[in-house]
C-alpha cells in the first residue's frame, strides 16, 4: 500500500522573494503573492499548513491600476465609535500609505483564520525602493578591490 506524503513543520523551507511593483497591476500582483505566502507554488503544499515563504515588495507607490479606480475605489475604516466612519479613495490611500494598499489586497485574498494570519505575518511591504532585509537584497557579484 502506498502512503500518503505528509510534510512535517520541521521539512518546511522558507525562501525570501523580492518583488518591484513599479508598473505593475494591484490585484495581479496581489494574487502572485498571495500564492506565495500560501506556498501553492510548492510541490509539497498542504492546505492545512503554513507552507509559505517571505515576500518583500518595494517600491508599492509605484503600483498601477485599471479605469477609473484611483477616484471610484473607496477604502473604509472605523473608529468604533458611532459616527466614526472614515473614507479614503484609493488616490488619498497611494498618497498617504501606499504600504497599506498592497496589504489589504493580499490579506483579502488569504483565508480568514489564524492560518491566514500566519501567513500574513510573512508580507513586508516598503513604499520606496530601500528595505531592511539586507540578506535578501538582490546582490551583484562581489569584486574585491586589488591592492597595488
Amino acid at each position: 500500500m502506498i502512503k500518503t506524503y505528509t510534510p512535517r513543520a520541521s521539512e518546511v523551507t522558507r525562501e525570501w522573494h523580492v518583488l518591484d511593483a513599479t508598473g505593475h497591476t494591484l490585484g495581479r500582483l496581489a494574487t502572485q503573492v498571495a500564492i506565495l505566502l500560501r506556498g501553492k507554488h510548492k510541490p509539497t503544499y498542504t492546505p492545512h499548513m503554513d507552507m509559505g515563504d517571505h515576500v518583500v515588495i518595494v517600491n508599492a507607490e509605484k503600483i498601477q491600476v485599471t479605469g477609473d479606480k484611483l477616484n471610484q475605489k473607496i477604502y473604509y475604516r472605523h473608529s468604533g465609535y458611532p459616527g466614526g466612519l472614515r473614507s479614503r479613495t484609493l488616490d488619498e490611500q497611494l498618497t498617504k500609505f501606499p504600504t497599506r494598499v498592497i496589504e489589504s489586497a493580499v490579506r483579502g485574498m488569504l483565508p480568514r483564520t489564524a492560518l491566514g494570519k500566519a501567513m500574513y505575518r510573512k508580507l513586508h511591504v516598503y513604499a520606496g525602493p530601500s528595505h531592511p532585509h539586507r540578506g535578501q537584497a538582490d546582490t551583484a557579484p562581489v569584486q574585491k578591490e586589488q591592492t597595488a
